[in-house]
């Protein structure tokens, strides 16, 4: 079943992963015990070796050798083997989780373009789901171990009613080498190719419409068969365990404690427990799991895809939207604010200023130029005022960035600077028609006379 814990991490708070760090169904625990207990056995077994039962000579061989497994074992790239892996493994799992076949705009499609409240019409809106439901069981069958363990054969789809004893016999008697999912799709749109010459379906617009919706749905029940079957290549699988197992089989050697009397650089301290070459295996191979866990999502695991709960629900919500809920609508009535206009702005959020964009409060006016594109009565019509900050626009007769500032602004004073929309409201300040018309000199001086209001 998968883990859920997205409402225990909705606000951030002090220490909030915390709480999540003592739950074992679907932890890193529960994935890396035995492997961690593994090491630790062995680590200890070598100690007890070199500790106990080798004499002066043997002890000096092993010390050199631990101090040669120390020194190279670091060439082996562990953090880019591993990150790049697990990237590669987490697309791929993503791009798995994308690909499930829901049927919702199928079935809001079928719903709402094979018409027909008799029973011959919902019989062909059940029986085009149900085909569309049974095509994604049988890929789901082939892909995940649980839905294999719960459809066994197809007598056991039969019993379950994704598919009558008929066309058990039909699906039979078609003789195909490869998997056979694709099949229930084919009759869904023969089947909706003869709703559409019966009247059902009212146009070849929304024949269109299903055959779409259809491809679409069979896409990506085509995704999930060809995830299963192109993996991520297995040497660069092989190369990444190699490596990790390697590497900590070295560890076992190379982080023993040696004889502080020997006074071997970086070994004055003699512990029984090696706790950074502890924490660094349950890293490393820690990530070596969650590769293991995610490269494939359609097994047993704690954290695997849902696919038998998936089945139910697609199956419940199609029969739902196609029969019981076909053109039977509640009752039209006027709203609550038909007569307002408007609905009421009662959250925290509606207090505070809309945010309507960063650039919202500031403006370009165009000067007098040759350029005639920047000219037009609207942009003449606003009077200029310094920047501050400074402008990285170069001063130029095409182009001058405005930001006008409230009541306290002065547009005679031509080092008035432009405030934060907190200190003032920031606001458009607007001349006669005719101030488009006039120069440079003749704004200057109006300038000297206006003010900002």
């Amino acid at each position: 079943m998968t883990v859920s814990y997205t409402l225990e991490v909705a606000d951030a708070r002090f220490a909030g992963f915390s709480k999540l760090l003592f739950r074992w169904k679907g932890s890193i625990y529960k994935l890396l015990y035995k492997e961690f207990i593994v090491f630790c056995l062995l680590y200890s077994a070598i100690s007890i070796v070199y500790r106990c039962s080798l004499n002066e000579t043997q002890q000096t061989l092993f010390e050199k050798t631990a101090l040669y497994c120390e020194q190279f074992s670091n060439f082996i790239p562990m953090s880019f083997v591993l990150g790049f892996y697990v990237t590669q493994a987490f697309s791929r799992w993503w791009g798995q989780y994308t690909s499930f076949p829901l049927p919702d705009n199928l079935m809001m499609v079928v719903s709402g373009n094979v018409h027909g409240v008799d029973e011959r019409g919902r019989l062909l809106r059940r029986t085009l789901m149900r085909y569309a439901n049974l095509s994604s069981v049988l890929i789901l069958r082939s892909i995940s171990t649980r839905v294999r363990r719960r459809f066994p054969t197809l007598d056991h789809i039969v019993q379950a009613g994704f598919m009558t004893e008929k066309e058990q016999k039909h699906l039979d008697h078609l003789y195909s080498d490869f998997n056979k999912y694709w099949m229930p799709l084919t009759w869904f749109s023969n089947l909706a190719a003869q709703a559409r010459e019966e009247g059902r379906v009212k146009d070849d617009i929304a024949l269109r419409l299903l055959m779409d919706e259809l491809n679409k749905y069979r896409a990506k029940c085509s995704m999930l068969f060809h995830y299963d079957w192109i993996s991520i290549p297995l040497v660069y699988t092989q190369v990444v365990t190699v490596a990790v197992y390697s590497y900590f089989a070295f560890c076992l050697i190379g982080r023993q404690f040696l004889n502080p009397k020997h006074k071997y650089l970086g070994h004055s301290l003699d512990l029984y427990i090696p706790v950074f070459t502890l924490l660094q295996f349950f890293f490393y191979a820690g990530w070596l799991k969650v590769g293991e866990l995610i490269i494939n999502p359609f097994g047993e695991d704690d954290d695997d895809f849902e696919t038998n709960q998936l089945i139910d629900r697609n199956i419940q919500v199609s029969m739902l939207a196609v029969d019981d809920m076909h053109q039977n609508l509640p009752l039209l009535e006027k709203d609550k604010y038909w007569v307002e206009k408007s609905f009421p702005l009662n959250s925290d959020e509606a207090l505070k200023p809309a945010f309507m964009g960063s650039t919202y409060d500031m403006r370009l006016i165009g000067e007098e130029s040759s350029d005639a594109s920047i000219q037009s009565p609207v942009v003449n019509r606003y009077l200029p005022v310094n920047v501050w900050p400074p402008s990285k626009l170069k001063r130029s007769n095409k182009v001058k960035l405005l930001c006008f500032s409230g009541k306290e602004a002065n547009a005679g004073d031509e080092e008035t600077h432009c405030k934060t929309p907190i200190e003032s409201d920031v606001q458009f300040v607007q001349e006669g028609d005719g101030i488009g018309q006039t120069s440079a000199k003749e704004q200057d001086a109006k300038l000297d006379t206006t003010n900002v209001a």
